[in-house]
């Protein structure tokens, strides 16, 4: 008897060390397996099936794989973006400040605003004079008359020779001597000025003027030919204003027609000053408005008087051509100078953003609402006013929300791609289309794999295949997670077909 209850003892006592070493190693492993605590289990094929325990999985017999508290927010971060409309984005705080990513809140705002353009220095085309031929001829000589050069009001350009005017001259100076004072030998009077002459001579006068201005001949040479008495040997070509000269068509022993334009001159005391705005821009905008004009790489600023918005529409931009005049005395704006051009414009009141917020792709406007903490959303929006670092959002967001304001084309290429990969599935090359039943078994983009028709799992056709988990059936692969799964659907194919087309899950 006595051995008997010793045996007995002995058994409780290994019984009962065993179910401590076993809780013992449970509990360590729960918690613990190299330092790293373990939060659950779960199955590598079916992930939302959970287990505080190891052990197999009832569905494909595969073991359990531990989940680390390091790695559950990572895995909390995947599970979300997994649950989130494509093209939503799905970035922690750490990876946020990794990357530079910074948010900004929509304000609602209307203080005075200043809209800054580029503009383009022009000539005034009532300041811009053309010096024409008025008949046939020959160019003698031409004077220091390239293009670029500034020139002063009757200057000599160049001289030129013509048949036609002989009678003209001559006819001029036989009216001068038959008229007393008009050649200024007689009280020193001129063909211009013609004074006490009788309306009859100064009838005369005039015509033979009026035909040797037609012809190009300067008043300043009438004049001396008035007073000399004879006629010139050549006409001379003279600037008709101070200014700068834009063209130049003679060189000297050149023959030229009639009406041949000879120079093409240009005063600049007084500018145009064009840029391209866009109707958004132009809000408050008003015809006489005073702009600051500032000349690029230079600290010198000038203003400008906005006067009109031309009719012409830039068919490369959509943009409007506003239309400014300044004053310049001292020629610091000269022809086909960029300029930066600030335009006061009172602004209403509105939602902002930060500019870098807001991405333009031609097509479309878009901001990243933040939509949870960490999630992302792509979102549609209309912009109207700008104004220095901050642009006015008149559709798509409210007053509150938090924006992608730094790093925005990051977040917006990682939601193009996003966009992609659940938008355009690829099939795996060299494999037989599958026929209607198999269409919907899903293919993951990203990562290459192919559902499991038998449990709704995706696969890695080439680990299955390795692994003997494939199965063909009327010239179609099928792929499976298990070897369960393979032959659950061997023995009822058509069963798992029919399902998988009607789109339930088997």
């Amino acid at each position: 008897m006595k051995k008997v209850l010793t045996a007995v003892a002995i058994a409780l006592l290994a019984i009962l060390s065993y179910a401590a070493g076993r809780r013992h190693t449970a509990r360590v492993a729960t918690t613990s397996i190299g330092a790293r605590r373990v939060v659950y289990w779960v199955d590598p094929m079916h992930p939302n099936y959970k287990s505080d325990r190891p052990g197999i999985a009832p569905d494909c017999g595969m073991a359990l794989e531990p989940v680390y508290a390091e790695n559950l927010g990572n895995a909390l971060s995947s599970a979300s973006a997994g649950q989130v409309p494509p093209g939503t984005v799905v970035i922690n705080g750490a990876k946020q400040e990794l990357l530079g990513i910074q948010l900004a809140t929509v304000q609602s705002s209307g203080s005075p605003r200043a809209v800054r353009v580029l503009g383009r220095v022009v000539p005034e085309d009532t300041r811009v004079y053309r010096v024409n031929s008025g008949m046939e001829g020959f160019i003698r000589e031409t004077y220091n008359d390239s293009v670029g050069v500034r020139v002063k009001k009757d200057q000599k350009l160049a001289t030129y020779y013509g048949p036609d005017v002989l009678a003209v001259e001559s006819g001029f100076l036989a009216a001068t001597e038959r008229v007393p004072g008009a050649n200024g030998k007689d009280g020193n009077r001129t063909v211009l000025f013609p004074g006490a002459v009788s309306k009859q001579g100064v009838s005369s006068i005039q015509g033979y003027s009026d035909r040797l201005r037609h012809m190009g001949m300067s008043d300043v040479q009438i004049n001396e030919m008035a007073e000399a008495g004879r006629i010139p040997e050549s006409i001379d070509v003279v600037s008709p204003v101070d200014g700068f000269i834009l063209a130049r068509n003679v060189t000297p022993g050149q023959h030229f027609d009639r009406y041949t334009e000879f120079y093409r001159i240009a005063d600049l005391s007084r500018v145009w000053i064009e840029a391209d705005v866009f109707d958004s821009q132009l809000r408050g905008i008003q015809r006489g408005a005073i702009a600051r004009i500032t000349l690029l790489n230079q600290t010198k600023t000038l203003s400008a008087r906005v006067s009109d918005v031309l009719p012409q529409v830039d068919p490369a931009n959509r943009a409007l051509k506003l239309r400014l005049e300044a004053d310049n005395p001292g020629l610091d704006l000269r022809l086909d100078m960029v300029v930066d051009v600030e335009l006061p414009a009172p602004a209403s009141a509105g939602l902002t953003v930060p500019v870098n917020a807001v991405i333009d792709s031609g097509g479309e406007q878009r901001v990243f609402v933040e939509s949870s903490d960490g999630v992302f959303e792509a979102r549609a929006v209309q912009t109207g006013w700008q104004s220095g670092d901050r642009v006015e959002v008149v559709h798509g967001l409210a007053e509150g929300e938090r924006v992608v304001a730094s790093g925005t084309f990051l977040v917006d290429s990682e939601s193009r791609l996003k966009s992609v990969a659940h938008g355009q599935p690829e099939q795996l090359p060299h494999e037989k289309a599958p026929s209607r039943p198999n269409t919907d078994r899903g293919t993951d983009a990203s990562a290459g794999k192919i559902k499991d028709t038998a449990c709704g799992m995706m696969v890695d056709p080439v680990k299955a295949r390795a692994e003997g988990n494939a199965l063909t059936r009327d010239g179609v692969t099928y792929y499976f997670c298990s070897d369960r799964c393979k032959k659950k659907f061997d023995a009822q194919p058509e069963h798992y077909s029919a399902l998988n087309a009607s789109g339930q899950r088997p």
